[in-house]
């Protein structure tokens, strides 16, 4: 084994048997053929094996599982092997096998080791390691954890403290060739008011987050969430009004909702529907909301709206399955037929023939994937393929995604898998494939090729 060539598969996962993948093999008894595959290169099957064995108390076992792999140097088996020794109860083994690893000053490593050290009464340690790593975003957070457990909350407020009125200064000296721009790490604003927070003083962390350059992080609003944890309703609202992003008016929305005002939740979010500005399709939003509430009607009528007015490919793939999800498939094809009768884009044709296999028409729904301009395409193998497995023909699917095995080989996989055909499954997921080469790093240049 390599690490490099173990840490690149596991990455991409390509070139190996997928977590997915893994699991359904388990899910379908295949127990020996994991752990076979485990000691055969297949990290996957490794974790998985050696967190079963570890879930059964087999804790020698599962690190010989490991062994292999960790014998290479490679850090994920490192931290694999580190938590298999945690829950035997041996946490200074675990602390010194990876200690090591976070001399190189790798963010993962370092993270990982804090908190290991942190939950072991080594807290002090813990934040020692990370202290000097503050301007990086994954120490950062785990310092600010750390921070908790050590009693050493102003330390770490204050090491933020002081990075953010290093970005101010920067800010302020007005030269545009300095190369301090930005705030390092990037939440460090956020990470403080964590800490205001936790010491009571929400309105310090309030005013911390209303001074953000980034707002929204994972379509999340730090600012909204504490509003709403410390139910500052009055807050909240008006700060859901006027943010761009919609974000604030999403939680208030799930505010609402959590404390049974159905109706306030869907005014808030037709509101953001009506104001149209700065918030990318809210329609989906209500339209979620309405359908899990058991008001598919409205739900389709406003999904209905949204794509009459402006057509995309994934807002028409929503309404098509929400017409399919409520049985409705037929409704769904006269109304996408007469909102782009004859439109041949593979993904508008796509939702078509979808709902034609809704209809129970999956002759139709094949033979019209077959005769499109790209029916002929690696992607459209996978459509047909999937209405010929709903049909109770997986053998025909297998066939057609063998049109393009390199393209649907996780697939393939699958439908194989669930055919018995695992060894054949495998090779397919096994055979290599040619790495992308990345082009060299040139010196920047303001004229072209840039």
């Amino acid at each position: 084994m390599d690490a490099e060539d173990l840490d690149y598969r596991t990455r991409t996962q390509s070139g190996c048997i997928p977590p997915h993948l893994v699991t359904r093999l388990l899910d379908l008894g295949h127990h020996e053929m994991v752990e076979a595959w485990a000691a055969d290169g297949e990290w996957f099957c490794a974790r998985e094996h050696a967190r079963s064995l570890t879930a059964r108390d087999r804790h020698a076992e599962a690190l010989r599982i490991l062994d292999p792999y960790l014998a290479t140097g490679w850090w994920t088996a490192a931290e694999a092997a580190a938590e298999v020794l945690e829950e035997w109860g041996k946490a200074e083994e675990a602390i010194a096998l990876v200690r090591p690893h976070t001399e190189g000053g790798g963010t993962l490593e370092l993270a990982f080791c804090a908190r290991l050290l942190a939950r072991h009464a080594r807290a002090d340690e813990a934040f020692s390691l990370l202290a000097p790593h503050v301007a990086e975003w994954i120490p950062a957070e785990a310092l600010v954890e750390v921070a908790a457990v050590a009693g050493r909350d102003e330390d770490a407020a204050d090491l933020l403290t002081a990075r953010i009125r290093a970005r101010h200064d920067c800010d302020h000296c007005g030269s545009p060739s300095c190369g301090r721009g930005g705030l390092t790490p990037w939440n460090a604003v956020e990470l403080l008011a964590q800490i205001r927070e936790r010491q009571g003083r929400i309105d310090d962390a309030v005013a911390l987050l209303r001074t953000r350059d980034t707002t929204s992080v994972n379509n999340r609003d730090r600012l909204a969430d504490l509003l709403a944890r410390h139910d500052r309703f009055d807050e909240l609202a008006d700060y859901a009004r006027v943010e761009h992003h919609g974000h604030a008016a999403t939680r208030l929305a799930e505010w609402l909702e959590e404390r049974g005002d159905v109706e306030g939740a869907i005014t808030v979010l037709r509101n953001r529907v009506d104001a149209r500005t700065g918030f990318s399709h809210p329609d989906v939003h209500l339209a979620q909301f309405l359908e899990r509430h058991g008001r598919v009607d409205q739900a389709i009528t406003v999904m209905r709206a949204l794509v009459d007015d402006h057509p995309e490919d994934w807002t028409v793939s929503m309404l098509c399955t929400l017409y399919t999800d409520h049985g409705r498939a037929r409704e769904g094809l006269a109304h996408l037929d007469d909102l782009i009768p004859g439109r041949q884009d593979w993904e508008f044709f796509r939702s078509r023939i979808t709902l034609l296999a809704a209809c129970g028409l999956h002759e139709e729904a094949i033979a019209q994937a077959r005769t499109h301009p790209e029916g002929d395409s690696s992607y459209a193998a996978w459509t047909i393929a999937e209405i010929l497995a709903d049909a109770g023909r997986p053998e025909e699917a297998v066939t057609e995604l063998e049109r393009h095995p390199d393209a649907n080989s996780e697939v393939l996989a699958r439908y194989l898998i669930d055919l018995g055909r695992i060894e054949e499954a495998v090779a397919h997921l096994r055979r290599p494939r040619p790495r992308p080469l990345w082009p060299a790093a040139t010196t920047d240049t303001d004229t072209p090729p840039f």
